[in-house]
């Protein structure tokens, strides 16, 4: 099975466990017998791979999500990066590229399309297979996969199919409707319209070639920025007629608030909170290293993280995005390929940041020029390279990096570091990289 995630979104309905480069599939919720959490991410993975061992899976985003991915998932994470944003169709149409031109992927053979972030059972990946078989077989030129509703919805697309058979042609599609519409369109067999296809790889890249001027993958890729942002559904499958579609009524939900969010959590609480005996209906959410203690709270849901402090009546916390987008603070926790980072102070000179390092794992060689660090070594060992000489480094450990030092540092085990930077201006874009 070849499987394509897509993973987008920013992190503004789930703030402030979620961020612009930290989004709702990355956040560890789900706990494991080893109590540990994993993410949406990592529990998608883990369920594909149930079904098929050998599945083919790429994942499809952004720039600002890879470090992430490679840190949840590994480095060997197969992805298909979009150099900016674009929407739908021309990242479908890039990752499409990306599996025939770079990955050798035959044109008839079936893809599926997933978003990265529902919450499914085990079998919503065996329906996804059975749909890759269809689309291979030519049923249809494009198959979906629809979601058997549960109650009418206001928040989803439906698909209007010709049958109530588990496998019919698709008479037509209906936007997001009213409660009341939304029931007459279930009355006649409608289903929610879950983002998941699969077609065969040449169909596709021939709409692709149709709509868009492009060699392959490489010129499809350096001229990425100029695509015309339009959702795959507008560009191609509304406009399609041969068209099918699979129901599926095994567990599937979208978890794009904190109110849907809690109702799939597996206790009340994670992290270091104490909730009294008359909380009601109440979820606590605590990432940071102060305990949280919650009282008499009826409904609410409270989040804690380096970002903020979320308290909100759990059918309010929908509407939380544009009081988000008000906020400007700077992201203050990032998981990267090698580890991860939290801001833990600022001041007008001076960024404080705890810094995480995985075993095996280094920051790239790198120099600054306009500010000055300073790493303390808490826990861990291992190397670090200075202007092209190498030191070993343990606990207590103290390492001065004056501008334009040359500076970077591998764990042989996992590391922690608190990283003091000092100038009058200090950013991102002061990095000078040398490998």
């Amino acid at each position: 099975m070849h499987i394509v995630l897509l993973s987008g979104g920013s992190g503004k309905r789930l703030w402030p466990l979620s961020n612009d480069i930290r989004s709702k599939q990355f956040i560890p919720l789900f706990p494991q017998v080893d109590g540990e959490y994993i993410s949406m991410a990592q529990r998608v993975f883990r369920q594909i791979r149930k079904v098929d061992r050998a599945a083919d899976i790429t994942v499809a985003t952004s720039k600002s999500q890879v470090s992430t991915l490679k840190n949840q998932l590994g480095d060997n994470v197969d992805i298909s990066v979009e150099p900016c944003r674009r929407d739908t169709f021309p990242a479908i149409v890039l990752v499409s590229a990306y599996l025939h031109d770079v990955k050798g992927v035959g044109l008839d053979e079936a893809v599926a399309v997933c978003p990265v972030d529902p919450y499914v059972s085990t079998d919503y990946y065996k329906a996804v297979a059975q749909l890759t078989e269809l689309a291979a077989k030519g049923t249809a030129d494009l198959m979906l996969m629809g979601i058997e509703p549960t109650y009418p919805s206001e928040k989803y697309g439906y698909i209007m199919p010709t049958s109530k058979d588990e496998i019919s042609k698709v008479a037509s599609f209906k936007e997001k409707p009213t409660e009341k519409k939304a029931a007459e369109y279930i009355e006649k067999g409608a289903l929610w319209n879950s983002g998941v296809f699969a077609y065969r790889l040449g169909y596709v890249l021939e709409k692709a070639h149709e709509l868009l001027d492009f060699q392959g993958y490489e010129d499809l890729y350096a001229n990425y920025g100029n695509l015309t942002k339009i959702s795959f559904d507008y560009a191609v499958v509304e406009k399609e007629s041969s068209i099918g579609v699979l129901r599926y009524a095994g567990e599937w939900k979208d978890l794009g608030t904190w109110n849907t969010l809690t109702e799939i959590m597996h206790e009340p609480f994670i992290g270091d909170v104490t909730m009294d005996d008359n909380c009601v209906d109440t979820h606590v959410v605590n990432e940071m290293d102060v305990p949280v203690l919650v009282m008499g709270a009826k409904n609410l849901v409270v989040a804690a993280s380096p970002e903020g402090i979320l308290v909100a009546d759990k059918d309010a916390s929908s509407h939380i995005k544009p009081y988000v987008e008000n906020l400007t603070q700077q992201v203050m926790f990032a998981e990267k390929s090698w580890g991860s980072f939290q801001i833990i102070d600022v001041e007008d000179e001076s960024l404080t940041i705890k810094v995480t390092l995985n075993e095996g794992h280094g920051m790239n060689y790198h120099s600054h020029a306009h500010r000055q660090e300073i790493w303390n070594i808490v826990s861990g060992e291992g190397k670090v390279l200075l202007d092209d000489k190498e030191q070993a480094v343990k606990p207590g450990d103290i390492i001065e990096l004056p501008v334009d030092c040359k500076h970077k540092i591998t764990a042989d085990t996992r590391m922690t570091i608190i990283e003091v930077q000092m100038g009058k201006a200090i950013s991102k874009a002061d990095k000078i990289k040398w490998e």
